[in-house]
């Protein structure tokens, strides 16, 4: 590939226009957002974050990145966990999606531990070697160059510090594959569509998993940015994957 393109979805654009292009996905999608979480994943997806979060780890008083947070649900889940002498950063490059997140956790009665950063995953406006933990949920497959985004969250943890990654990944079991790919792309952009009157940025996040890397893939990116005790756990047969790696 190029070096001047990456991929958005199935397509290749230039580098310097998918951030802009995610942008106006999640711009679109905000609004119903968690509705359609819901409803795409059958309610799974507060599984599969409940999991992550405890591989997490997060103790009182601790520093904790939610990297991409968009609406807060994992935040939701950290902010008690760190209690008031710890603190969450919810960061998202999306500011409607950071928007719809602060709401959302202010009426769940959260507060007061949490901060909340527009940023770029790439370049974090974060002090090397200051924060515990940094999670990133289903939001590192819209990054362009996830490689830079890793060595940053590596950059930003204290030594002992734990990075996690929750992601949809590639199914293991081959009789799920077939179904996954019509439900993916014959169910998902009709969802998308009734609900969300948006059937475009849902075939996108199809396609933008099938470009994702796999699990053994995303695995040695994680050994690349300098991470140790690297490892993964299968969600669902594989269609979503939980990574974890520390810095020694």
């Amino acid at each position: 590939m190029p070096q001047d393109t990456t991929d958005f979805g199935f397509n290749e654009v230039p580098v310097a226009d998918k951030a802009h292009r995610v942008r106006e996905v999640f711009d679109s999608v905000a609004p119903r957002y968690d509705l359609m979480n819901d409803l795409m994943s059958m309610g799974l997806h507060r599984v599969w974050k409940r999991f992550a979060v405890g591989l997490a780890a997060v103790r009182p008083g601790e520093w904790v990145l939610d990297l991409a947070g968009g609406t807060g649900d994992l935040t939701r889940l950290l902010a008690p966990r760190v209690g008031n002498g710890g603190r969450v950063l919810l960061a998202d490059i999306n500011g409607a999606m950071l928007s719809r997140g602060r709401d959302r956790l202010i009426d769940a009665g959260i507060a007061g531990n949490v901060d909340y950063l527009q940023v770029d995953a790439e370049h974090l406006p974060v002090a090397d070697k200051s924060l515990h933990c940094v999670v990133i949920g289903f939001g590192l497959r819209n990054v362009t160059d996830k490689q830079a985004a890793l060595n940053e969250m590596r950059r930003v943890l204290r030594p002992g510090g734990r990075a996690l990654v929750l992601e949809f990944s590639q199914p293991v079991l081959a009789p799920l594959k077939p179904l996954y790919d019509a439900y993916s792309f014959q169910v998902l952009p009709r969802i998308g569509r009734l609900v969300a009157g948006d059937a475009d940025s849902y075939r996108y996040l199809a396609e933008s998993i099938r470009r994702h890397p796999d699990q053994d893939t995303l695995l040695g990116m994680l050994h690349q940015a300098g991470f140790s005790r690297c490892q993964y756990f299968n969600l669902a047969g594989g269609i979503v994957a939980v990574h974890r790696g520390y810095r020694l």
